[in-house]
């Protein structure tokens, strides 16, 4: 500002011509600063018209009593003060009219230049005159001409412009009237200090609009800014007394709080937001900041209306200080924190909750299961878990694609909250795998009864998208202090107790026992000892032989995998295998299976074929006719005279890489078998598109069959009726006793496997078979079946004439049953007699055989034993009285 005024002192014509407002405005401010002038102006602008009207008037009476004593006329003044008195009305009119407001500032100020100047010489010439009329009423209208002008020029001073013409004019007519006297050189030097002022004010003027119109400009950028923000963005403005009632708050603020019935300004601020206590950093409130007038910053705030929507933002202030120190109030800014919000809680939902069906997700059942298992006294709490897993929810995946099986997972999700309702947290951990956690229930009982109403609500059927789906559930259940007090433990033992429950049949529920964690360290430790039999040289080959059934003769041999524990002894293939299949060692196992056998088998006649399993994993993997190609080339083994086991589990997956499997396998030129057939889960449709030379039938088809009445004979003939249509040979697996081979023989079977021919042996074992009976197997074992015996010890009754007492049971079969504790003479053999096996089931059968205290009856009619009454206790029999004697005993 002192830049401004001091360069003032050297204005240029054109600054001058601006500053006193005769040169149009260029800038909206500057036109708007001239109009507030002209305004004022026409305020002050009555009064002095008034003033000269008097003044005229005044001196026209006065002239009038002054007639005859010299002056000039009353008419003389009346024509001298008329265009003073019509120029004063019209520049009236002209300032004040809305019409010729709406001209343009500088016109209105050129003519009030002209206006100015022709009431300044109409004022000169009325001074003169005055001058003429007596002294004592010259005197009077001097001082009433002064006042007028005086007033006139205070009316112009407002327009800088006629301002200077008024003075300049007047100090010219004064010399013009009087001469160059004393009077009329004071008259010119105050007109020209009045114009130098004037003009000097009219710059001062100009330059404080120049500051002012930036000052402008950066309020209308500061306004747009904030206009901008407050509009388009996320941020918001506000400001508050020093009572901290709100004088300004933003719209779209002040919209939210009047949505809820409130009228934000002349509001405490604290009326209308409460800190957000969940996430404030800082236990200080607004008030405290308020009364204490400290600044503040980033304070998450919503609404403190009760019922308020979710609505939340972060607020920032700081006290206002006047240049003299004294407390202004509070201003700041703010931000919507409403959608961050939304999207914070959106990814704690992610992170917590199943996306899919909206339950608690595995880390938020964890979190969950933590705070539930602690007490806040620090003592283990009772806690009930149980772990879900669905039944046959693969197939629905597998036959109906993947977002049937979503909708389904979404129904299951339902129909377990409905069921577990407010007992306990449901939560989904993954797949078709569930969790419930049951706080403060500890009773196996009331746990048992919940766990069957999930399975008997899952297992109800399910109708989505006009298909109608039937699964199952089977719960696993650990009680926590008692099967663990951490959640890794308590987790582990529910997934062992569900591994109990799918194992015992699905669709059930188990308790976790201890003997389960014993069963999975021991499966742990047999996992363990398997990769240390690879290194180790523990596993060794048997051969089992295939005999033919026209001539007995060995055709060839399924090698068998056996393992030799260092400290656990043998170890069964059904232990073993299913471990290495779930751990991946299968594939290494088998390829060494594969390998041996080739090269053993390479040592045996010609004729002589060697059969190896091969596991889903192994058929499942590309690399599997590479894998066979090496083993028969290292070994040199014919590859016809390699047989390939494959049981129907490779059909679960069936697709286009199972077809390449087949072709690239028979490529080779070994030989395929089906094995365990009847067992699996596939149907027969496969048999017309897998290349099978062989079909074996599964070993408990063969058992049995040669009992009267069973019904698989019948099956055994089909069997080899649909291979022998399909070119297919087939071989019988699991017969025991000789009298099954004529069995089998009849039914058409082309080969049989068996212990009938002798346990798997070595290799050395083999090669003395194949060369003691050249080359012909010879049968060993039972001659004739006999029907399976339950062994068992349980006291019955027995009737054999009119004598009765009661015996112990020993043995039952279908057919038969042996009782010991009688004394029995010999000739009792072939007495009928009566045994009461059930609670009044009397059953007559024959006396077959007595002797060392223990007696075999024959029944006349077949039983089922399954059927029987349950066993009572045995006891001490009372003798029965010899048949022959007719004694007691």
């Amino acid at each position: 500002m002192r830049r401004l005024l001091d360069s003032a002192a050297l204005p240029s014509p054109r600054d001058m011509i601006d500053a006193v407002g005769l040169r149009g405005a260029r800038e909206d401010i500057v036109e708007d600063e001239r109009r507030i002038a002209l305004a004022a102006s026409a305020a002050l602008w009555p009064a002095a018209a008034l003033m000269l009207l008097a003044a005229a008037i005044g001196l026209v009476m006065l002239a009038q009593r002054a007639l005859g004593l010299g002056g000039d006329s009353p008419a003389t003044i009346m024509a001298r003060a008329a265009p003073a008195m019509t120029l004063a009305l019209a520049g009236w009119a002209m300032l004040a009219h809305p019409r010729a407001a709406r001209q343009p500032s500088v016109r209105r100020i050129a003519a009030l230049v002209l206006a100015a100047t022709w009431i300044a010489i109409s004022i000169g010439l009325l001074l003169d005159s005055a001058a003429t009329l007596p002294p004592h009423d010259a005197a009077a209208g001097q001082v009433a001409l002064l006042g007028a002008t005086m007033l006139t020029a205070i009316a112009f001073q407002p327009a800088r412009a006629a301002a200077i013409a008024f003075a300049a004019t007047l100090a010219t007519m004064v010399v013009a009237t009087r001469g160059i006297t004393q009077a009329s050189l004071a008259a010119v030097a105050v007109a020209a200090i009045h114009v130098v002022a004037t003009t000097r004010l009219a710059l001062v003027e100009q330059r404080t609009f120049r500051l002012r119109r930036v000052a402008h400009q950066e309020q209308q950028r500061a306004r747009l800014l904030v206009a901008t923000v407050e509009e388009h963005g996320p941020g918001w403005f506000w400001q508050a007394d020093r009572h901290g009632r709100v004088r300004y708050l933003s719209e779209k603020v002040a919209r939210e709080l009047r949505r809820l019935g409130v009228e934000p300004i002349g509001e405490p601020l604290t009326a209308l937001f409460r800190v957000d206590s969940a996430l404030v950093d800082t236990e200080r409130t607004l008030t405290f900041h308020l009364s204490s007038r400290t600044s503040f910053a980033d304070y998450c705030i919503r609404p403190a209306m009760d019922g308020a929507p979710d609505r939340w933002w972060s607020i920032s202030g700081r006290p206002l200080i006047d240049e003299l120190g004294r407390f202004q109030g509070f201003a700041g800014a703010g931000s919507d924190l409403t959608e961050q919000r939304r999207a914070e809680a959106e990814i704690t939902r992610l992170a917590l909750f199943d996306s899919l069906t909206g339950l608690a997700n595995r880390q938020r059942m964890r979190l969950a299961l933590e705070q539930t298992l602690t007490h806040r006294s620090g003592a283990p709490t009772s806690t009930g878990l149980l772990l879900l897993d669905l039944d046959r929810f693969k197939a629905v995946n597998d036959t109906l694609g993947h977002q049937m099986g979503d909708e389904l997972l979404k129904e299951v999700a339902q129909r377990l909250q409905r069921t577990i309702g407010d007992a306990g947290l449901v939560g989904r951990l993954g797949g078709d795998e569930f969790q419930v956690v049951v706080p403060g229930e500890g009773n196996r009982d009331r746990l048992g009864m919940l766990a069957d109403r999930v399975i008997a609500a899952l297992s109800l059927p399910y109708h989505i998208q006009s298909a109608t789906l039937s699964i199952g559930c089977s719960v696993g259940v650990a009680v926590a202090p008692l099967h663990g007090d951490t959640p890794e433990a308590l987790v582990r033992n529910a997934d062992l107790a569900l591994y109990a429950a799918k194992a015992d049949g699905r669709g059930v529920h188990r308790f976790y026992r201890e003997e389960l964690l014993e069963g999975a360290q021991n499966r742990k430790r047999l996992e363990d000892d398997l990769r240390a039999a690879l290194g180790g040289n523990q596993f060794h080959l048997t051969y089992q032989a295939v005999v033919s059934t026209a001539d007995e003769r060995i055709m060839g041999y399924e090698a068998l995998l056996r393992w030799d524990h260092p400290e656990r002894g043998s170890i069964s293939p059904a232990d073993f295998v299913p471990v290495a299949e779930e751990c991946g060692l299968i594939e290494t196992i088998g390829e060494w299976v594969m390998r041996s056998a080739c090269m053993e088998a390479a040592t045996w006649p010609d004729h002589v074929r060697v059969a190896v399993n091969v596991s889903p994993i192994q058929f499942a993997n590309p690399a599997l006719p590479g894998i066979v190609a090496s083993a028969l080339g290292a070994s040199g083994l014919p590859p016809h005279r390699l047989e390939l086991e494959i049981t129907e589990g490779v059909f679960l997956n069936e697709d286009a890489s199972s077809e390449r499997m087949f072709r690239a396998l028979k490529g080779l030129g070994v030989r395929l078998a089906l094995d365990d057939f009847g067992t699996g889960y596939s149907s027969l449709g496969y048999l017309k598109k897998a290349p099978f030379d062989k079909i074996k039938i599964d070993q408990s088809f063969v058992r049995g069959a040669i009992q009267p009445g069973n019904r698989n004979a019948a099956i055994i003939k089909a069997i080899v009726s649909l291979a022998e249509t399909l070119g297919m040979e087939t071989t019988a697996e699991g017969v025991e006793q000789q009298d099954e081979i004529a069995l089998i023989r009849d039914l058409g079977c082309s080969h049989i496997q068996g212990y009938v021919y002798g346990r798997p042996a070595r290799t050395a074992q083999v090669h003395e078979q194949l060369g003691a009976a050249g080359g012909f197997a010879v049968p060993i074992g039972f001659k004739k079946s006999r029907a399976p015996r339950q062994r068992m010890l349980r006291s019955v009754r027995l009737l054999l004439g009119e004598e009765s007492g009661e015996v112990r049971l020993r043995n039952l079969s279908d057919t038969g049953a042996m009782i010991d504790g009688v004394d029995l003479p010999d000739e009792a053999i072939g007495h009928p007699v009566r045994v009461e096996l059930g609670e009044g089931q009397w059953t007559p059968a024959t006396i077959s055989w007595i002797g060392d205290g223990r007696a075999g009856l024959r029944f006349d009619h077949a039983v089922d034993g399954d059927r029987l009454s349950p066993p009572a206790p045995a006891a001490e029999p009372a003798p029965l009285a010899k048949a022959a004697s007719g004694g007691r005993g």
